[in-house]
């Protein structure tokens, strides 16, 4: 259980956005406002209210820095993308919820009788969805946009584009020092401040060594994070001169050995075959590597689902790399197969909240499943609209962006946007293994999305120059906020 130290910060982070939002620029205020809520706030730990969402960490960051904007920084906050394509997976990120809800009144009823005569051990109840619930989970994927919209009307100049890979690398280095720690003396930095341990404290024991874990939700989860620290100062250090990048030089280097130390095969294959991309090729490769990464860990769920993906040659692979990884995998994999049976009763809304969407023991009442990867999460959870609006909305930033540069020039790309979307396209990939869709995940989704809006169709005397900075310059007026796209 959460101490009351947990909720104390839980409570006080909206103040400390405060004081961010008055003393940083917009750009900064919103990612520190949101990263530092990441990295600091107890994970797990959330207040309950009556019909509304859970209020944690994630999204108590988000709503602060969203009110923040509004009453501190005194900026219109605008939701509606300028793209048809990104308009209509936003409204069904919005309304899948409501199909979901209508498809999922009746009440999930478990009941054992046993013993030699009629001996009634247990009956367990999963409550069907109301219609106060529709609210509930609208409002609750309107909270989980919010950075989202932030970054997509404040962090896609190139000011913020180089802010976000900035915040990026910085957190990363900062975060370093707790996470090493913990290969050290264990993961229980946590325990300490905030009296609980927030998993398995086996999954963290790694050899003779410890998976440090700090207060993210899952091992895992920081090593993704480091991974993409690692990818953002390597985008910081292609754009740096002299000794400026001689210092980034040395943060790449230290922050990949930090990434080796949280002892996670997927993201230190990630960090290694990414960050050279990053380091050494020009924006427009790295917006096609990031592209065939989108297009291949959307498609993956499909392709799983009708049974092309060969499972077999995936676990022969890493059964030579290392029988303890194919282990897992394959128990992954067996996960994934029950669960999409379980989804195959509710392929087009899903089974919607409460854990209906989980395989429930006969014998004892309780969930035996152990979901793991974001898609199964939301393909089960919502279905296939579901899916396609949530996961299409996140990769969607990247092919438009392949779209709309591909007969530019490499110099009227922005040096920055295309390490956002690799750092984007990657999570996509490790959503495939981890439920680790988090609020910087979104906040690259909405950088990309709206840098791709600022040079989308620009008017014909548009200068140059408009494709950087705060929006293209028509005859002398300058817009702020990019042309109107005629998509």
């Amino acid at each position: 259980m959460p101490n009351p130290i947990a909720y104390m910060m839980l409570m006080i982070w909206p103040f400390v956005s405060v004081i961010l939002f008055q003393r940083l620029p917009l750009e900064r205020a919103i990612l520190w406002t949101i990263l530092g809520g990441y990295m600091i706030l107890p994970p797990v730990a959330e207040f309950d209210l009556p019909l509304v969402p859970s209020m944690n960490k994630d999204s108590i960051a988000a709503v602060s820095a969203l009110a923040c904007c509004l009453f501190i920084a005194k900026q219109r906050v605008r939701f509606w993308p300028r793209l048809w394509s990104a308009r209509v997976l936003l409204a069904l990120v919005l309304v899948c919820v409501v199909p979901t809800v209508l498809t999922n009144r009746e009440p999930l009823i478990y009941e054992r009788w046993g013993g030699m005569g009629p001996i009634h051990l247990f009956t367990r109840i999963i409550p069907g969805m109301g219609v106060r619930d529709t609210l509930s989970f609208i409002l609750g994927q309107a909270i989980m946009l919010v950075p989202f919209f932030l970054a997509r009307q404040f962090l896609s100049t190139e000011k913020g584009l180089r802010d976000t890979l900035l915040a990026m690398a910085l957190a990363g280095l900062f975060y370093s020092v707790p996470a090493l720690l913990e290969t050290v003396i264990a993961p229980v930095l946590n325990i300490w401040i905030y009296g609980f341990f927030q998993h398995d404290f086996g999954q963290m024991v790694r050899g003779s060594g410890y998976r440090p874990i700090v207060f993210t939700e899952h091992g895992l989860w920081l090593a993704l994070f480091m991974a993409t620290a690692l990818m953002a100062a390597a985008g910081i250090w292609r754009e740096e001169h002299g000794r400026t990048r001689l210092r980034w030089t040395g943060a790449v280097a230290y922050l990949y050995l930090v990434l080796a130390a949280c002892k996670s095969l997927a993201a230190l294959v990630s960090g290694t075959l990414l960050t050279p991309v990053i380091l050494f090729l020009g924006r427009k490769p790295q917006i096609l590597v990031a592209t065939i990464l989108a297009m291949t860990a959307i498609t993956y769920p499909m392709l799983r689902n009708l049974h092309l993906v060969p499972l077999d040659a995936v676990l022969a692979q890493a059964q030579a790399f290392s029988p303890e990884r194919a282990d897992s995998l394959a128990f992954r994999f067996d996960q994934e197969e029950d669960l999409l049976e379980r989804a195959a009763e509710k392929p087009f809304f899903g089974w919607g909240g409460w854990g209906r969407n989980l395989l429930i023991d006969p014998d004892t009442g309780q969930s035996t499943s152990i979901v793991d990867g974001s898609w199964i999460i939301i393909f089960g959870t919502f279905g296939w609209l579901g899916y396609i609006a949530q996961i299409g909305l996140l990769g969607a930033p990247i092919l438009l962006l392949f779209w709309h540069t591909r007969r530019v020039g490499a110099d009227l790309v922005s040096p920055h946007v295309a390490p956002i979307a690799i750092i984007l396209a990657a999570t996509l990939m490790d959503m495939l293994l981890n439920a680790t869709l988090e609020n910087f995940t979104w906040i690259c989704a909405g950088a990309v999305l709206g840098y791709v809006e600022r040079i989308a169709k620009p008017a014909r005397n548009t200068r140059r120059k408009g494709l950087f900075g705060d929006g293209p310059v028509i005859g002398r007026r300058r817009l702020r906020d990019g042309p109107r796209t005629v998509l």
